[in-house]
């Protein structure tokens, strides 16, 4: 089993002259026009630059502000860099290859184009684990997160999260022998029967499964909460109306979260129901699996799509950045909430 976009480039090498190297191939002749041609490499670049001057948004208002120096803003600064990894090194090369129906970038970069694919999937599913768990925590047991939950604790996962992906991936590609030898043309990396399924139980049934049991649950608290504030009479006290305030911010932050999870879910999991039913060497359905590729790697786009539509604290902090008011002297103590 391999992460998304370390799906197989099986190309017809029928047009590669017979000898070694890789500057003596040549891509085979496009079958499109010169101008549509054009117009898919102006769509690439325009997604990956959206997904590249997205993220770093995402990424400078989280780290700047100190008032988003919260667990769950940290998560989200987390998921960020991994998406912002997916803009800068895979979106690129990948989308290149699939307009030229070859790689053309060498053998260099198609090594790190492997593994930054294997690291930026891997630390995304595995921090949106993160996500569910810490939603869970703060709504499940309140006295608990607040107590023990605190940003440099969530700091310290999320830096194990990386780490852990580091070496896992590293051994899964080059230690353990699954990086095969690259032709001229190609740039694949084949998994044998026990390194795939421990690939699909680490970077995808496991946290996926933890995932829909744990959202499950906050869904189901969430539902638990609003019934019960219903409930409630006028004369409660102050101290139980602030609780209120406090419990229906985290309520709100579940819900906004669960939209992103979803998302999240929604782009990964037709790429990994395709990869466990439809055989590789299935060439007839290479465009299908370059699809659920491409929808998957879309989700580091919509990101930041969907922080701009449901989070004031990004909006805020958008018009900030760009009116350089975070220049300002003391600015990392702006309220953008």
């Amino acid at each position: 089993m391999e992460p998304p976009g370390v799906t197989v480039f099986q190309i017809n090498l029928t047009a590669m002259n017979q000898t070694d190297g890789w500057q003596e191939y040549s891509c085979p002749e496009r079958s499109v026009s010169f101008s549509v041609y054009v117009i898919l490499y102006v769509a690439a670049a325009a997604v990956a630059l959206l997904t590249v001057c997205g993220n770093l948004l995402v990424i400078i208002s989280v780290s700047h502000f100190k008032q988003l120096h919260t667990p769950a803003n940290i998560l989200i600064l987390s998921l960020a860099a991994s998406d912002l990894l997916v803009g800068v090194f895979v979106m690129p090369f990948y989308l290149s290859c699939l307009i030229e129906s070859c790689w053309i970038s060498g053998q260099v970069m198609c090594s790190v184009f492997k593994f930054v694919t294997f690291q930026a999937t891997s630390v995304s599913v595995h921090t949106v684990a993160l996500i569910a768990v810490d939603r869970f925590l703060a709504l499940h047991s309140p006295f608990f997160y607040s107590e023990k939950i605190s940003p440099t604790v969530i700091c310290i996962a999320t830096l194990f999260n990386w780490l852990f992906s580091l070496l896992y991936n590293f051994t899964m590609l080059f230690i353990n022998g699954n990086f095969t030898a690259i032709c001229p043309g190609e740039c694949f990396s084949t998994l044998d029967a026990v390194s795939s399924l421990i690939d699909l139980l680490i970077v995808f049934l496991m946290p996926c499964t933890l995932i829909i049991i744990l959202y499950t649950y906050v869904f189901v608290i969430v539902r638990k909460h609003v019934t019960a504030i219903r409930a409630l009479q006028v004369h409660n006290s102050k101290e139980s109306s602030k609780n209120r305030v406090s419990d229906k911010s985290e309520r709100k932050a579940a819900i906004l979260l669960g939209i992103l999870v979803f998302m999240f879910l929604l782009s990964l999991l037709p790429y990994y129901i395709g990869s466990v039913v439809i055989p590789y060497d299935n060439a007839d359905l290479f465009l299908f699996r370059d699809v659920t590729v491409i929808v998957f790697f879309l989700n580091s786009s919509i990101n930041p799509i969907i922080y701009a539509l449901f989070y004031p604290w990004f909006q805020k902090s958008f018009k900030l950045i760009f009116s350089h008011k975070m220049f300002n002297k003391d600015s990392s103590l702006m309220n953008v909430q």
